[in-house]
């Protein structure tokens, strides 16, 4: 089945879109790769199940069906080779609320939560929101251009306290793209189990794995002993481009566990989002071809950018190896302390600001949108960091 992952889809209104935060958020002149939301339609599958479902016409308090449980099941046992079952599965509405009730389940007031910068920002602001103490350790910067961040173990190590008990963790890595080297991941487990830590491992990009071949193992399955203590965070959103659906999943396989974690959110959620499980049970069930496409379009997306990349003195780019997002280095583009806002106000391009994932003089980039869309933006970047 032919997918169309080319032609460009009107995202603001009133021209046939509808509100949009990556695209509404700055005027029609500039051109939005900011945010991780892709500007390709949703795999047929999930449409035609969510028009069905909005056909029938109901929309009340729904319930977690077992049709989905099963079907992620099955996912986990086919791409990941791991066998979980249904009741270790807390659906909710997104992995941002599920990283505070972790720290809300497993943590005291004035506990340490520890996270690894560059990060996601949402991870830097849990302990803040949650009345916790904040605690930070840093990643290796590549040594060399096109050289990989690598964890710092020691680093890590250095930044664990007598009030750390709690670890937020990216696998795969957003923003650099990393895929986690088996040593790295023993190296980590080995911490937590040392320093008895509770874990959240935010797997989110996880079905995004670029290099041919290449296939995803749950920080949970690789390591059983780790189980016990690990909250493993999943959702279709960012694979199948489903974020507005606000449907994902935590993963405990630890019964104790999991009751503490589904107690902290007691109050706190509304019921499932009756549209969202539906859109998330069609993609895990039907996607996969869909999905496959994409891989390839990435791929060639992420080319386009590496090579271009490589025309911008000043500018370094560690090649993402998952993700549709790239973490550019561009303290030394001459752009300025503020290189994404320069990008913005100059080039009509916006970009995620590096500040906020803990990284002055980075900017992160989506190129997850068609090739025309993605070749406008980069000949806009190219009047500013192209040297002939």
């Amino acid at each position: 089945m032919a997918f169309d992952f080319a032609t460009p889809v009107e995202r603001r209104c009133p021209e046939g879109g509808y509100a949009s935060q990556k695209w509404h958020r700055y005027d029609a002149t500039v051109l939005p790769l900011w945010v991780a939301d892709m500007d390709f339609r949703s795999p047929p599958a999930v449409i035609d199940a969510l028009q069905a479902r909005v056909a029938h016409g109901i929309y009340g308090y729904g319930e977690v069906p077992a049709t989905l449980t099963d079907t992620l099941c099955q996912w986990s046992a086919k791409h990941y080779d791991w066998s979980i079952e249904p009741e270790w599965q807390q659906w909710l509405p997104g992995v941002v609320p599920a990283l505070h009730f972790a720290a809300m389940a497993l943590t005291e007031p004035g506990d340490g939560v520890l996270t690894i910068a560059p990060i996601y920002p949402p991870f830097l602001a849990v302990a803040e929101r949650t009345g916790r103490l904040a605690q930070k350790a840093m990643l290796d910067e590549p040594k060399a251009p096109g050289e990989p961040w690598q964890l710092d173990i020691d680093a890590l190590e250095a930044a664990v306290t007598p009030q750390t008990r709690l670890l937020l963790w990216c696998h795969p890595h957003n923003p650099t793209g990393r895929v986690w080297r088996h040593d790295e991941l023993a190296a980590l487990a080995e911490l937590v189990e040392r320093h008895d830590l509770w874990l959240v491992s935010d797997e989110l990009h996880c079905d995004l794995l670029l290099d041919e071949g290449a296939r995803h193992r749950p920080l949970a399955a690789m390591f059983p002993e780790l189980a016990k203590r690990t909250i493993t965070l999943w959702a279709p959103s960012k694979t199948f481009n489903l974020a507005g659906l606000t449907s994902a999943c935590a993963v405990i396989a630890d019964p104790v566990l999991r009751k503490r974690f589904a107690a902290a959110t007691k109050g706190f959620l509304p019921d499932g989002n009756v549209l969202g499980l539906v859109a998330a049970e069609a993609a895990y069930r039907d996607g996969e071809p869909w999905r496959q496409t994409l891989l390839s379009v990435l791929r060639e997306h992420r080319a386009k950018l590496k090579a271009r990349v490589a025309t911008w003195p000043g500018v370094q780019l560690s090649v993402p190896e998952s993700t549709y997002l790239a973490w550019l280095d561009m303290r030394e583009a001459g752009l300025g302390d503020v290189p994404y806002k320069t990008l913005l106000d100059e080039a009509g391009v916006a970009l995620s600001d590096g500040a906020a994932f803990g990284c002055p003089g980075f900017v992160r980039l989506n190129f997850g949108t068609t090739a025309s869309q993605l070749e406008a933006a980069l000949s806009r970047m190219d009047s500013l960091l192209k040297r002939d």
